[in-house]
């Protein structure tokens, strides 16, 4: 049985905070925080389990070239006491152009290798009480040596690893507790190139397929005026499709026309244009949008496919106020004890 989570975006960590605390009291099993370069992850996940009591607290994502895994492994560990034991660590590369231009990562070759290494490092340096870590890999290097007696964690903390491509996915089977897929995602996705992939990692590693989480956003906007909640959806999916990097998902999806639309009015600065290249199809598979009833329906459609179902409101030209009342409904209409 699928459970059910929340994407909570907001101009303010106090607002953060509030809908956090909402989505916990209404029951949904997750409280998701983004990041990006207006906002920390790991502040974000902070306000969230300080406003929380019961819920899962996790990132969706970190950006992990943007720490060194020590700082990674240190954060969570805060943030997991701080919320008394209810954090997920989300991690990513980004894509390519982030790597390079807002990380200043030299070597963004092998991302999936990249994930396989990081992984297993910052778990072993959670489990520092056993000795020394000695480490020499083709994209970390560590040799740390603690000065004391180290305390060991008081519990394993799950990672899940962001992942759009077959090998991206192969890598969350082989080494993570889940895989974080991506707004774009849909159901045939899910069952045809996602999971068959996490099978296949998992296996190769000796490890249970069913003990990875498939966890994916799924972009949702309620409205009284369907036409509106599906204007903002298209917004987000040509925001995200404007990313060379997700064309080959696209293009299994059968939208490489609209996609490469996208992108040329998005060469342009026509954001118009952008956000019309997106089809009424790929708004019915990439997202769900209308009324609140539509909403609860249609998002039946990714139980059984998605283990978590992370809801996300648009938010690409979007006022914050609209975003706000998007989640507040969302929280209202579509929580799993509604």
């Amino acid at each position: 049985m699928s459970t059910y989570g929340i994407s909570v975006l907001a101009p303010t960590l106090q607002a953060m905070g509030a809908t956090a605390d909402a989505a916990d009291r209404a029951g949904f099993d997750g409280v998701w925080a983004s990041e990006f370069y207006t906002r920390s992850g790991s502040i974000s996940m902070a306000a969230i389990a300080a406003a929380t009591r019961t819920c899962r607290v996790g990132s969706s994502i970190l950006y992990g070239v943007g720490r060194s895994p020590l700082v990674l492994a240190t954060e969570a560990r805060d943030l997991d006491e701080l919320s008394g034991g209810r954090i997920v660590l989300g991690i990513g590369n980004g894509t390519k152009r982030m790597m390079s231009d807002w990380h200043s990562v030299a070597d963004f070759s092998a991302p999936a290798l990249r994930i396989e290494e990081l992984v297993p490092l910052i778990r072993r340096i959670w489990n520092l009480h056993e000795g020394p870590v000695h480490h020499e890999g083709r994209f970390y290097k560590m040799n740390l040596i603690p000065s004391g007696p180290v305390e060991p964690p008081a519990r394993r903390i799950p990672i899940v690893t962001a992942a759009v491509r077959p090998r991206m996915c192969e890598a969350a089977g082989r080494v993570a507790d889940g895989l974080a897929g991506h707004p774009l995602f849909t159901t045939s996705y899910v069952e045809e190139i996602v999971r068959p992939a996490v099978i296949k990692g998992a296996e190769h590693t000796g490890r249970d397929p069913r003990d990875v989480e498939i966890i994916s956003m799924v972009m949702c906007s309620i409205h009284d005026d369907p036409a509106v909640a599906r204007r903002e959806v298209a917004q987000q999916i040509a925001f995200y499709a404007s990313v060379k990097t997700y064309e080959p998902l696209l293009d299994f999806c059968g939208f490489t026309r609209q996609g490469a639309d996208i992108r040329e009015a998005f060469a342009r600065g026509d954001f118009v244009a952008m956000f019309d290249a997106v089809s009424d199809d790929m708004i019915d598979v990439m997202g769900v949008a209308g009324t609140a009833s539509d909403v609860r329906e249609g998002l039946r459609r990714y139980e059984g496919v998605l283990d978590h179902i992370m809801l996300y409101p648009p938010s690409v030209g979007i006022p914050n106020n609209r975003v706000a009342d998007n989640l507040n409904d969302l929280i209202t209409h579509c929580a799993p004890n509604h």
